[in-house]
Formats: structure tokens, sequence, C-alpha cells
């Protein structure tokens, strides 16, 4: 049974949602969650559970526009004209096909919940991306970076944190020498996709729905963090979803447990035997 929400103590600091209070939810209270400037639904990619919850919230907050890791600025672009119930037009304009993501159908709903919506891509060029492994963030950001948070240097632990979470993400199978840059990289599409935020948020007024992976949902670490580097008085409400329980600490203000999706063992090409 998914619990009610649990914790008692109110959000405290900076970009916290709005009077939410932390804890476990079930879909059902999707349909009313705290008002937010900024709504960041997060999500196991390939979980068909996710994707309905996120199509569901969408449609009770009704965004001024939604945000999307899934492609960036120029595909967002090319699909604002096209009709939200054309999938196969949406999904084509987008470019989505070969482009590593699930199915497209399981993403249609969300946009079919807001069909007035600005629709923006906070996604970054695998080269620039690459660039962040070797480089640090701050250079292929761009003159923003600063705002953002990307040239100060992570406190030692969290450093140390933060690689750690990267070298479980693959399969510890990356060298040691490497998770400083694999860090810096996911560094930089937290606050590519913080800025598309706030670009949208400029363009389109509020609330703006962010759809993302789980792991940018982390206000820890992840787009809530470089949000309250550039935009410290904006209204956060970040929402993760995962297939196992986070514990108490989960580092959302609110989150829901699914089952799990049925899949191979993404680890089984680094196992022996």
């Amino acid at each position: 049974m998914m619990r009610a929400v649990v914790a008692a103590a109110m959000l405290a600091g900076t970009g916290s949602g709005s009077g939410a209070r932390a804890g476990q939810i079930g879909p059902e209270a999707l349909g009313s969650l705290p008002p937010a400037d900024v709504v960041i639904l997060g999500e196991v990619h390939d979980n068909p559970i996710h994707h309905a919850n996120q199509a569901r919230a969408v449609a009770a907050i009704r965004p001024a526009a939604l945000v999307f890791e899934m492609f960036g600025p120029d595909e967002a672009a090319r699909a604002q004209g096209v009709a939200r119930g054309d999938a196969a037009a949406l999904s084509a304009a987008l470019g989505w096909e070969g482009s590593g993501w699930p199915d497209f159908a399981l993403y249609h709903p969300i946009f079919t919940a807001a069909p007035d919506a600005l629709i923006a891509g906070g996604a970054l060029p695998r080269g620039t991306v690459r660039r962040a492994i070797t480089e640090g963030a701050a250079a292929p950001f761009g003159p923003d970076a600063a705002r953002f948070g990307l040239d100060r240097p992570l406190d030692p632990a969290d450093q140390a944190a933060r690689e750690a979470l990267q070298a479980e993400a693959h399969c510890n199978a990356l060298p040691p020498e490497l998770l400083p840059g694999m860090v810096a990289a996911q560094r930089l599409r937290d606050a590519a996709l913080a800025r598309a935020t706030l670009e949208a948020l400029a363009a389109a007024g509020g609330p703006v729905v962010v759809i993302t992976g789980t792991g940018h949902a982390d206000r820890l670490r992840g787009i809530p963090a470089a949000l309250g580097h550039a935009a410290p008085d904006l209204r956060v409400l970040a929402l993760g979803q995962t297939e196992a329980d986070p514990g108490p600490d989960a580092p959302f203000d609110l989150w829901i447990v699914t089952d799990p999706q049925p899949r191979p063992d993404p680890c089984a090409a680094f196992k022996g035997g």
C-alpha cells in the first residue's frame, strides 16, 4: 500500500515546494499537488506507470510550459506547430525514433495532457556533455556557468558521494579516474535543464513542469540545486518516482514507489561467467 505523506515537518530552506510536506504519496495525490512555480516530475525512463503518473499530474497542474530531458531546443522548436494528438508527427518532429529513449507511446500522453503548453527541451549535444568529462562543467556550459554554481568545486564529501552514485549507476565498471568527469557531466546536464526551465518560465509564465529522470529531480544534487543557485526565490516542487523505497531521507519533496518494470539486468555485460 502506498502510504500517505508521512513527514510532519514542513519543508524548510530556499526554493522549497511551497509548504509541501516531505514524504511518500500515492498516485491519487497527483491531482492536488502543492502549488509551485516549477514542478519536477521524475521517472524511471522505461517504467510505463511512471509516465502515466506524469500525465496525470500534468493534466491537473495545467502547466504553461513542459520542459523535457529527452531532446534539445532545436527539436522543441520543430514541435511547436505540430498537433499534440498526432503522435507520429510529433515523434518525427522531435527526432524521437533512433534517439535511444523508450517508445514515444509512453511519453505521448504527457504532451496531450497539456495541449496548449509550450514545449521546451533541455538536452545538450553529446559532444558538449563529453567536453565536461575532460574540461569540467563550467567551460562547455558557457558564460552563465557561475549563475548555476558550476564555477565552484563541490565540497569533498559531496564530490565523493556523487562519484559513488556514478559508480553504482555504471555497475561499478568505470575506472575510478573517470568518475570525477562523470560527476562534472551530470552537473552540466542538471544546470542545462535548470537553464531551460528558467527560459521556459520567462517565455510562457508558470507553472513549468519538467519531465526527467528521477536522478535529476534530486533536491540536493539535481535540477532543484541548480535552480537554487540561479533563482533562489523560485518555488520548486521535486517529485521522484522510484522502484524501491528510497527511505525517509529521500532527496525529494514527495516521492512515489511503484513496482519495478521487468527488464534485463543492465549490469549483466560486466559480470563474469
